[in-house]
């Protein structure tokens, strides 16, 4: 085995934990923005059924993001 396979072997493996991370981080970030931005409109109106809509939209929203940015190679 070459120096240069066991750099590509690190450097490909380092690139699938980056975009690991960065899945991670859409998923959650998705999650809490528009969960939160549900909560604050059940808070305002006075509702209980905004927060559950935030969280569907943010989850996918998140999955969509995902899709477009790793899923389409």
């Amino acid at each position: 085995m070459s120096p240069n396979s066991n750099n590509d072997d690190l450097s490909n493996s380092q690139n699938e934990e980056n975009a690991l991370w960065s899945i991670v981080g859409y998923l959650l970030s998705g999650l809490l923005i528009w969960g939160g931005i549900g909560w604050g409109v059940d808070q305002w109106l006075g509702t209980t059924y905004f927060l559950l809509v935030g969280l569907l939209l943010g989850a996918g929203a998140s999955l969509y993001l995902v899709w477009l940015r790793f899923g389409r190679d």
